[in-house]
């Protein structure tokens, strides 16, 4: 099923088809018009240069008009290999499609409504024809239905002619039209952008993501530059300005020799306080006893890091480099 573009707005033509694998562009007066452009003839010649195939309206009240109209267009400098030609469904429309088709000029039948105009289409030669679905849709029609009689009468009767489901309002048409079979599709962009998306994949590529880090990344990598350490002779009080400062739950505590005598949490905090009361502020840090912190090497993975974290159910980790603290790991770097 080709897969084409719906739309006249520049920015957007030239994101979507950056993406390499859209077949081509539709486009229409009234796009044109809802983006304030006055130069079409400038506009189409641009977008010539930009994707794959164009299709462009040719208009005239009678069929010499729209023949003469697609053939301007052909020498302002568009590729014949490469553009069709879109011709609302009428007597003359369907006069001149046939006239265009015997030069092999590429034609797209488009408003249809019924099934009849369809095959007076398909008769004529069009290479696409286009019934609006959401159009039909907003008129209480099913379009679906209609859709399907016509994929059904290219099949039977082996017309060389491939179906365009247009006038796509929702994801859900999507799925309608891969359902049916249609042979082409022309969506607008923001429709495009939903086709990839859903909520499961995210949560799954996400999860790749995390997992893939945990097994690549180390824990130097994924820690904080800040060190925040202070020394066995700082009090409390000021310890707890310093914990703040440096953001985090906890400080690491050295002695007199760089050696590190443990790491002071903010848990510890509160349980001393409600022992001790407001006076344990004025102690020093190497006052305290503390237990024997769990560390982690700075080149470990942190795949060894989320097991410590899952084991000990700690929030931060002791990271050191041979004998020496140089920094903490919080749970969140992870």
């Amino acid at each position: 099923m080709e897969l084409y573009l719906d739309s006249a707005d520049i920015n957007e033509i030239e994101k979507a088809f950056r993406l390499g694998f859209l077949d081509g562009l539709t486009t229409t007066p009234t796009f044109m018009h809802r983006h304030g452009i006055t130069d079409i003839d400038g506009l189409i010649l641009k977008l010539a240069k930009i994707v794959p195939v164009l299709q462009v309206e040719a208009l005239g009240r009678h069929a010499r008009d729209i023949y003469n109209e697609a053939h301007r267009l052909l020498d302002l400098g568009l590729d014949k290999e490469a553009s069709v030609f879109k011709i609302p469904i009428s007597m003359e429309g369907i006069t001149a499609c046939k006239m265009l088709r015997n030069e092999d000029i590429m034609v797209n039948v488009h408003l249809v409504y019924t099934l009849q105009q369809a095959y007076m289409a398909m008769h004529a030669g069009a290479n696409y024809v286009c019934p609006l679905v959401g159009r039909l849709q907003d008129q209480g029609h099913d379009a679906l239905a209609l859709i399907e009689e016509c994929v059904n009468a290219v099949n039977y009767y082996g017309y060389n002619t491939k179906i365009m489901f247009s006038s796509v309002r929702n994801i859900e048409h999507v799925r309608n039209a891969i359902n049916i079979g249609v042979h082409t599709i022309t969506v607008p962009y923001r429709i495009l952008q939903q086709m990839p998306e859903n909520n499961f994949t995210t949560i799954g590529t996400e999860q790749f993501y995390e997992d893939t880090r945990l097994m690549k990344v180390r824990v130097k990598e994924a820690m904080s530059s800040t060190n925040p350490v202070v020394s066995g002779d700082t009090s409390l009080k000021d310890a707890i300005v310093k914990m703040t400062e440096y953001g985090f739950g906890c400080i690491i505590i050295v002695g007199s020799n760089g050696e590190t005598l443990g790491v002071f949490t903010d848990g510890d905090l509160r349980r001393l306080l409600q022992k001790n009361g407001r006076d344990i502020l004025e102690c020093k840090m190497s006052d305290f006893k503390y237990k024997t912190p769990i560390s982690i090497d700075s080149q470990e993975l942190l795949f060894k890091a989320s097991e410590l974290f899952k084991t000990h159910k700690v929030d931060n980790l002791l990271v050191t480099e041979g004998d020496k603290a140089i920094g903490l790991l919080d749970i969140q770097d992870i």
